[in-house]
């Protein structure tokens, strides 16, 4: 997409919205109306910018109206508008967290997920197993290109308390988990410090593949322990910076 000046963008904006030919002079009006206070002549070179562009179309004397490309450049730079709006959300909700509050919900889940995993390695049908299997491959491709994400973290372990067939364990792990907010957190701190989800799946799957209980539960509370020192060692590097050299 080509680079647009605010004003050009604005226009764009305008013109994104109306389903006939505006001019230079009514665009200069609506633009007033934005807060952006420009000349009729300056209004009509960022027009003439945006033909160039080929952005919009010009109708005759009646004005111009937005093009295909237009609108997906509007659309564009509204994603990206939402996206450093929600990132900017989401840094300063990662430093409201508590490193206790991370930790205790771990903890709770570690309780609830290691029976889990051991009713899993025992009740889980070969439908489910399949199942697993399919999602932890995914998880591979996409912890090779560091696109794991939290929803794909949250499948894998609902998956699981599915197949352990104990409904009150998997309410539990619900209601635990079902703060969005504190799993995008898990997942950036993650991302940050390198953790290996993907690879500690595959030992909780494995387990349950060759029906070992035991195994299983290890497995599950290495995973969780791990994800603690996650959170531990994203802490120590956020304080070390914070408090400079």
């Amino acid at each position: 997409m080509p680079e647009l000046r605010k004003i050009e963008l604005e226009i764009l904006k305008i013109l994104y919205h109306e389903d006939k030919p505006l001019g230079s002079g009514q665009l200069r009006s609506l633009l007033a109306e934005r807060g952006f206070r420009v000349s009729e002549a300056t209004a009509g070179r960022a027009l003439s910018a945006l033909d160039q562009k080929g952005l919009t179309v010009k109708h005759g004397f009646k004005g111009r109206v937005i093009s295909a490309t237009g609108k997906k450049a509007v659309e564009e730079a509204e994603k990206l508008r939402r996206q450093e709006l929600y990132g900017a959300r989401f840094i300063n909700i990662l430093n409201s967290q508590r490193q206790e509050d991370l930790i205790e919900m771990l903890e709770a889940r570690r309780a609830i997920e290691r029976e889990l995993a051991r009713l899993a390695a025992i009740n889980a049908t070969e439908g489910e197993i399949e199942l697993l299997k399919a999602i932890l491959l995914e998880q591979e491709q996409l912890a090779a290109r560091n696109e794991m994400s939290a929803e794909h973290d949250l499948k894998f372990h609902r998956l699981i308390a599915q197949a352990a067939k104990n409904k009150v364990l998997a309410a539990a792990l619900e209601l635990i988990r079902q703060s969005k907010q504190m799993a995008m957190i898990l997942e950036y701190i993650r991302k940050e410090v390198k953790g290996t989800l993907a690879v500690e799946h595959a030992n909780i799957l494995k387990a349950i593949i060759n029906r070992d209980p035991d195994e299983a539960e290890r497995a599950m509370i290495a995973h969780i322990e791990s994800l603690i020192s996650d959170v531990i060692e994203y802490w120590k590097k956020k304080n070390h910076l914070e408090s400079g050299p």
